[in-house]
């Protein structure tokens, strides 16, 4: 299980990134999401916020899209 958070602050496609906490790209300005078991719950969550979420290319490999 992991601890997931989401960038409030959108890239310039409008995607707005979720993150491991642990990732070495997570941002400082970001909300939690809470623990979950998959990079994909942790996205469906991040949805409720901002319909346009995407896993990171780096810590949510299976989650993001290009």
């Amino acid at each position: 299980m992991a601890s997931y958070s989401v960038n409030n602050k959108a890239q310039t496609n409008g995607d707005h990134e979720v993150h491991e906490t642990s990732c070495r790209y997570l941002p400082s300005d970001k909300k939690y999401l809470g623990d979950y078991t998959s990079c994909s719950s942790a996205v469906t969550e991040a949805k409720k916020t901002y319909s346009q979420s995407n896993g990171c290319a780096t810590c949510s490999t299976a989650c993001h899209t290009s």
